[in-house]
């Protein structure tokens, strides 16, 4: 059954399959949980409040969600000395644990969505639905936005991005649009001119046509899928027998790397890795399987529609 938690955040997002979460975490051996993508800190606060054997460092690149983290500690006396909260992206992950004096950890959480408040403030540049500019950076403080991909990459470079962010088969007619429309400033001039680039039946399936652009564009803007093998060898290799570590992803590139990753920790010593995400010694110890891309609840999805593409995997350490 799953356990009660009375969670309440002003943060505006809804943390995905909280409960299944909360339960991944709930036998693991007393210690130190890593959630590195903290956000509203809905996750992180679960864990808390439900297993007080459990302390969360908390890592979010987003300088929003930190400032939100702390005044939450401050709010909280319960959570104030188990939640540390650290800003950096999370292929810091072993740094951070290093800096802080952390050789093992009971486990780690990766939600590698994008939060509520990013889409849902305009400035912030993320959505397709609301008008602002061009930016999608999740860390203010780095140079690259969206607007230096979308105004600045040459046609075949950003075909590329599209195509193998967001398997959108107009990927081509898209980019050549996108070119011919410059200079692109804003989030709604860009989905007006991705809408115009798709064939009209296209148009009308599969959700708001601009979606898997922006979708591209935000993953390359941010470099998430080449950090985060980084980031989960990291994490399995400071995991403490009995540990688990567990990934929400959102979309194939994420799910198929997070696959082949867990696969690796799994393997036998002696066999072959074939895995290009990976090194052969970069993770020690014996892993299995908890949970293979479980999706949400029926309910959750209903009640949450953002929660309907996520896949949750969980893999536990069994072995030095």
């Amino acid at each position: 059954m799953a356990p009660s938690i009375d969670f309440r955040t002003d943060y505006g997002h809804e943390p995905v399959m909280l409960h299944e979460i909360v339960d991944v975490f709930a036998s693991v051996p007393a210690g130190c949980v890593v959630d590195a993508t903290l956000g509203g800190c809905g996750h992180a606060v679960g864990i808390l409040r439900s297993h007080p054997h459990l302390s969360v460092l908390g890592i979010d690149q987003d300088e929003n969600a930190i400032a939100h983290a702390e005044t939450l500690r401050e709010a909280n006396p319960d959570l104030r000395d188990r939640l540390t909260v650290r800003r950096g992206r999370f292929d810091r992950l072993g740094e951070t644990l290093e800096e802080l004096g952390i050789e093992a950890i009971s486990g780690a959480l990766f939600d590698l969505g994008v939060s509520s408040p990013q889409f849902d403030r305009a400035e912030r540049g993320f959505s397709y639905r609301n008008d602002g500019p061009l930016d999608m950076r999740m860390d203010s403080s780095q140079a690259l936005s969206a607007y230096d991909v979308v105004n600045g990459y040459d046609l075949d470079r950003l075909t590329d991005v599209i195509r193998r962010y967001s398997d959108e088969r107009f990927a081509h007619r898209i980019a050549k649009a996108i070119i011919a429309a410059r200079t692109i400033e804003t989030t709604s001039r860009l989905a007006e001119v991705v809408a115009e680039a798709i064939p009209a039946p296209a148009r009308r399936t599969g959700g708001h046509p601009a979606k898997r652009t922006f979708q591209a564009l935000r993953i390359e803007v941010n470099a998430e899928l080449d950090v985060l093998p980084t980031a989960l060898q990291a994490a399995l290799a400071a995991t403490a027998p009995g540990g688990r570590v567990a990934v929400l992803s959102y979309h194939s590139g994420e799910d198929r790397i997070v696959k082949h990753v867990f696969a690796d920790a799994q393997r036998s010593e002696g066999d072959v890795v074939a895995s290009p995400y990976v090194h052969p010694e970069s993770v020690q110890g014996s892993f299995r399987k908890v949970r293979a891309a479980q999706k949400p609840s029926r309910e959750e999805m209903d009640r949450n529609p953002r929660a309907s593409s996520a896949r949750l995997r969980v893999i536990e350490k069994v072995g030095c």
